[in-house]
């Protein structure tokens, strides 16, 4: 990408996703969009969701691997936090989710809902941590990719 144009970009970016769109329904487009129902257990996990979570809900279905208990988790492009929250049910509480976003009103719907989906999950802390950063420099936010056991991103990258 043009240097110059990176900066431009990324404002257009979080104008969009952190004043534009408001609800999961303001979104124009589902071109990335899968017509499959998900797992039974994920659809169990989905339905403990927070409703602000799920209605600022932008993705289009994740696409995950089985047996996750306890692992290392990072989502590039987390928004509000849904497929954190999902992952954190499915690692449980051994496991670590990080997302990473660069839209602060997405972020604050996420974080506020820390401590909602660790008790729903039955954990005694959360699991689950929210950055403000770009996902093109990690390195920026004091990540390492290679410290994860998985890398999962819907409708971002």
């Amino acid at each position: 990408m043009n240097a110059t144009l990176e900066p431009e970009i990324h404002l257009e970016v979080q104008r969009y996703y952190g004043e534009t769109l408001e609800a999961s329904s303001d979104l124009k487009t589902n071109a990335c969009c899968t017509e499959s129902e998900p797992p039974v257990y994920i659809k169990a996990a989905l339905a403990e969701i927070h409703n602000e979570v799920k209605a600022r809900y932008y993705g289009c279905g994740l696409v995950i691997p089985e047996a996750l208990e306890g692992a290392q988790v990072l989502d590039l492009g987390c928004g509000a936090g849904q497929d954190c929250y999902l992952l954190s049910k499915l690692v449980g509480a051994q496991g670590r989710i990080v997302g990473v976003d660069m839209t602060p009103e997405q972020l604050a719907v996420a974080r506020r809902h820390r401590e909602y989906h660790a008790d729903k999950f039955g954990y005694e802390t959360s699991n689950v941590e929210f950055i403000d950063g770009n996902i093109e420099h990690l390195e920026d936010v004091g990540l390492d990719d290679a410290s994860f056991d998985l890398i999962v991103s819907n409708c971002v990258v």
